[in-house]
């Protein structure tokens, strides 16, 4: 919502500012699609061996805190 009255505000003072931001935000995204793709992959690939790593210690029933 916020991001939809910063662009209506931009619409206001100008305009064709605000036109060719409509028109290239959706070319952005598609963009950086690839890079939200590779983050989550990254971040899953960290869960994985931070629950490897972590395993042991909630076998033996370590709790983190100590």
């Amino acid at each position: 919502m916020f991001g939809f009255l910063l662009w209506l505000l931009l619409l206001f003072f100008c305009w064709p500012l605000a036109l060719l931001a409509l028109i290239l935000y959706p070319i952005v995204w598609l963009l950086l699609l690839p890079l939200r793709l590779l983050g989550i992959g990254v971040d899953a690939v960290f869960s994985l061996l931070r629950a490897v790593l972590m395993l042991p210690a909630r076998v033996l029933g370590l709790s983190p805190g100590r």
